[in-house]
């Protein structure tokens, strides 16, 4: 038998009693300086050049959609070690970390050489325009092909997450946001303007700004002292571990893949109602992105609570500390949304002056209420069913609720009938509404007690020996 490793003195003790605002704070500005740097791109550039615009914001749909299929193996970290630690495995620790590290970096190479591959496929795929085409086959391939350190940050973001460590993702961003809109300047304007490097000076920032942060998250970890990363740690290779982690991840990816799968299609019946209805969305989105980060930093937070209160074997605690949370955030959303639909006729003035497009905002915004009220729902059960094992439930109940409830309504209401882009959020709203009281009766019926990744007997032994040995 292994020698069992002593607790971390770095590492945050989370339990039942931790405030809830200890974790989403800092998620909060995380999530919102995230948005920030997803935009800045287009934001510079749109003053340097319109059809690199346009081939950016192609380009980074299909970023996206990477980025997902990243998080299959994130996010089942995050499940994985809230749980252990929760479940007090330190002598399991260094091996997970290792183990989602170094498999994600594998598959992070793998993912950015084959969509690089398929760099023109994509292009014709998407319909992209000749004037637009070497833009965003430029990104892709820079951006693209470095891909793999994303995929690495992400493991590493949800290793500290989980350990406690909330702060240090949203100061790492912060910088990330320096970095690139310093690196923008520096090919676009400033002193290396005269190489017309353009958008691929702009991948350049991009790319360099997550090696940075990369870089620093490392030395984080390393100078905290919350574990270690050596392949000397994957002898025996743990494939029981590994395919624990991918059945976890994969119907995640899958549940985010049929979601924007989804929306994507909605946002065609959009399309095909003019210009006024495509902006109005547009637009709208924006507003109503500060209360949908709320949302989801809050649903993180409880997702990294539950996996150490079920890890520990707390599954009532879990299960009331989920309800907990729900009466804090499901008000403030609430009143979040609200606030936007009072206000966005004078705040949609701040993009346009286009009474059909401000007119048909007002009614998005008035649906939204409905559509946030869901989501927070969604969002803080589906986070939680996931920290106790249940990864499978919220995966069927999306592609139901998203595809049965959600696009036929949208279609039904929006175009059949006549309403419009209201219509079409209406869609949402009912998606989100049905799917969240469904998910809800699932927490509340308890039918993901049980479903635990940590090996319960093994735990047992460990506790038996360390005893004895005391």
């Amino acid at each position: 038998m292994g020698k069992t490793l002593g607790k971390k003195n770095t590492t945050i003790v989370i339990t039942e009693k931790t405030p809830l605002i200890l974790l989403a704070g800092p998620m909060f500005l995380e999530l919102f300086l995230n948005v920030m740097v997803n935009n800045v791109d287009t934001f510079m550039l749109s003053h340097y050049d319109e059809v690199a615009v346009g081939a950016v914001g192609n380009a980074n749909r299909i970023m996206f959609m990477m980025n997902i299929l990243f998080n299959v193996i994130a996010t089942a970290t995050s499940v994985v070690v809230s749980q252990y630690l929760g479940a007090k495995r330190y002598d399991k620790m260094n091996m997970i970390y290792t183990l989602a590290v170094m498999v994600n970096f594998v598959f992070g190479v793998f993912l950015s050489g084959a969509f690089c591959a398929a760099n023109p496929l994509i292009m014709d795929f998407l319909h992209i325009s000749d004037n637009m085409r070497p833009h965003a086959m430029t990104y892709i391939y820079i951006v693209g092909g470095g891909g793999f350190i994303l995929a690495v940050y992400n493991v590493m973001l949800q290793i500290l997450r989980c350990n406690g460590f909330s702060m240090i993702g949203m100061w790492i961003t912060l910088g990330i946001n320096f970095v690139n809109m310093f690196g923008n300047y520096l090919f676009l304007y400033g002193p290396l303007k005269h190489l017309n490097m353009g958008v691929a000076g702009v991948a350049l920032s991009t790319v360099a700004s997550r090696i940075i942060a990369v870089v620093a998250i490392f030395i984080f970890f390393f100078a905290k002292r919350i574990g270690k990363i050596a392949l000397r740690y994957l002898k025996p290779f743990p494939k029981k571990l590994l395919w624990k982690m991918i059945k976890i991840g994969l119907p995640t990816a899958g549940e985010n893949l049929t979601y924007n799968l989804y929306q994507t299609t909605l946002l065609s019946f959009i399309n095909i109602m003019g210009e006024d209805s495509a902006n109005a969305k547009v637009y709208c989105d924006l507003l109503i992105s500060f209360a949908m980060i709320f949302s989801n930093a809050c649903a993180m937070s409880t997702q990294i609570i539950t996996g150490h209160l079920v890890g520990a074997g707390k599954t009532e605690e879990a299960y009331k500390r989920v309800f907990k949370t729900l009466r804090t955030t499901l008000p403030i959303t609430f009143g979040l949304a609200g606030i936007n639909a009072l206000l966005c006729r004078y705040t949609l003035h701040f993009f346009t002056s286009n009474p059909n497009i401000i007119a048909l905002g007002q009614m998005i915004m008035i649906v939204d209420i409905f559509i946030e009220i869901g989501r927070c729902l969604n969002m803080t059960f589906v986070s939680s069913l996931k920290a106790a094992g249940a990864y499978i439930f919220p995966l069927i109940v999306g592609i139901l609720c998203n595809w049965g409830l959600g696009l036929a309504t949208g279609y039904a209401v929006g175009v059949l009938m006549g309403v419009g882009v209201a219509g079409i959020y209406a869609g949402t709203a009912t998606d989100e509404c049905i799917r969240g009281l469904i998910v809800m009766y699932y927490w509340y019926k308890k039918k993901w007690v049980g479903k635990s990744v940590v090996d319960k007997k093994r735990k047992d032994v460990l506790e038996l020996e360390a005893k004895e040995a005391g």
